[in-house]
């Protein structure tokens, strides 16, 4: 069994993947939007420390959530969890991006939509793939640990 994941993990997972979420996202927005990238760029770094600030707080929710009730990340469990990070996602984007593109909710939720089409795969594979890196990471160093 994996231990915890420490808040300098925590910090570590949001950053790397909302470091990669922007580099995606800025420039298909400003296509998208017919905006600069610059513009965009911006409404994508907000995004993105917004995104950030709720990972840490729903995966660590979660997890604990997950642990009480000794889930296992199943495929079920994983779009469970992707699903429920972005739907509370939408609730802090969408008056934000209404209010940085000077568009109705309305108008920033079809952009989230997008987003979401965008994020909901992304989310899934990228903590599918940093799962089995942690765990490879912790199995390297237990091997080391029983060779010393």
């Amino acid at each position: 069994m994996l231990p915890p994941k420490t808040l300098s993990e925590r910090v570590l997972h949001a950053l790397a993947f909302e470091i990669i979420a922007v580099l995606l996202c800025a420039p298909l927005l400003a296509w998208a939007m017919g905006q600069p990238v610059w513009h965009m760029g911006a409404l994508a770094a907000a995004i993105s420390l917004v995104a950030m600030l709720w990972n840490v707080l729903y995966n660590s929710l979660f997890e604990r959530l997950e642990r009480r009730r000794g889930w296992v990340r199943t495929p079920r469990v994983r779009a469970v969890h992707a699903a429920g990070f972005e739907f509370g996602l939408v609730l802090w984007v969408v008056p934000l991006a209404a209010w940085w593109l000077s568009v109705s909710l309305w108008e920033a939720l079809l952009l989230d939509i997008g987003l979401l089409l965008f994020f909901l795969p992304y989310t899934y594979v990228f903590n599918l793939a940093y799962d089995k890196l942690r765990a490879a990471w912790w199995a390297r160093r237990a091997a080391g640990y029983k060779g010393a």
